[in-house]
């Protein structure tokens, strides 16, 4: 049986039943909405540890019926059975609650903002970063995820240059941060009258959606532009200055929105300044904390080659894990559940040698 860290479980529990009792209580709506949320984190563990406590103590009584020398013969073999049972419970309880009790990632729960960049390639990095756009977005779709572009530049001959959304929902950047670096397709252009493979790349970006509380951004540390925005043709989408420039002075960082509404392209741009400078933090901190952490899955690393789309053989091989499976075309519809799940196994796996837990 693996050895657990039994102090932490029991603050967990005891935490836990604090929050219960607190929210019963009833307390201020701001101080209930705190308490819930952190609830909300607690609930599974809490439930294991209730669970793995239960267990091992039918464990225990089990045990002193066998160690009962009035137990009959017939008795003693039900209660080996049902030993054997609650053995095999208890390693698969204390194998989740490994999971469970690994260092977290505050951000997990946080919804994310994507950004697919078209790189190498010309139009068909356009193109390609339309097709990854497609798949993250039917991928959102399927997990029942809020997708909203929030700006878009379109390729000359369809795709993207560039496109930018926030994507809502429950563990969203959970599942999308492994998905962060350079994303390679090998294929046959559909403007390629020779039928030779082409080969092109698109950069994805996955951050989490940062809130005010999250970032402290001083007035004094941005300065805001407008200017018109420019439709097709080279008229003006409207006849006012609508379009919005923010740059944060202290990191040089700028982002621009350039829809109809003024309003909702400020509050759209601070929305992205907020996850590029609450990505940057993040970022720096791992860096600090071990040079070995940036080797290991999900570092975030933009420059990294991370996938390759071969499109010829039907086959997707991510190159972090070494996985290579030939179902592609039902991966770039939205079918993404085993690559993504083979990353975070392997991150926890990562976690588990770090954390030195005897599995």
């Amino acid at each position: 049986m693996t050895d657990l860290p039994r102090d932490r479980m029991d603050q967990v529990l005891k935490r836990f039943e604090l929050i219960e009792a607190q929210m019963a209580a009833g307390p201020e709506p701001e101080i209930y909405v705190k308490l819930a949320s952190e609830y909300s984190e607690l609930q599974e563990v809490a439930a294991k540890v209730r669970e793995l406590r239960q267990a091992e103590a039918e464990i225990a009584d089990l045990q002193a019926m066998l160690a009962d020398p009035a137990t009959e013969r017939e008795m003693r073999e039900l209660v080996e059975v049902d030993l054997g049972d609650v053995e095999e419970r208890i390693d698969n309880l204390q194998a989740e609650m490994q999971l469970l009790l690994l260092p977290k990632d505050a951000a997990d729960e946080k919804n994310a903002i994507l950004e697919i960049r078209a790189g190498t390639g010309g139009d068909e990095a356009a193109l390609f970063a339309g097709d990854l756009f497609r798949m993250y977005e039917r991928y959102a779709a399927e997990r029942g995820w809020k997708v909203e572009v929030v700006s878009a530049s379109e390729g000359e001959a369809g795709g993207y240059k560039e496109i930018i959304a926030t994507v809502s929902g429950r563990g969203v950047f959970s599942r999308l941060k492994f998905e962060s670096g350079v994303h390679r397709v090998q294929r046959v252009p559909a403007t390629e009258a020779q039928g030779r493979i082409h080969t092109s790349a698109a950069t994805v970006a996955v951050l989490p959606e940062a809130e005010e509380i999250d970032v402290d951004i001083k007035n004094e540390d941005i300065r805001i532009d407008t200017m018109r925005a420019s439709g097709a043709g080279g008229q003006h989408v409207n006849t006012t200055d609508s379009a919005v420039r923010i740059t944060h002075i202290p990191s040089g960082i700028v982002v621009v929105q350039a829809e109809k509404s003024q309003h909702q392209n400020r509050a759209r741009a601070m929305q992205i300044l907020r996850a590029r400078l609450f990505d940057a933090q993040r970022s720096k901190a791992a860096d600090e904390r071990s040079e070995a952490r940036r080797l290991q899955v999900g570092s975030g690393d933009r420059s990294e080659r991370i996938r390759t789309y071969n499109f010829p053989q039907g086959r997707l091989t991510d190159h972090r894990i070494n996985l290579t499976l030939y179902k592609l075309d039902r991966i770039v519809e939205g079918d993404l559940d085993e690559v993504i799940d083979a990353l975070i196994a392997d991150h926890q796996a990562k976690l588990l040698a770090e954390t030195g837990v005897d599995g």
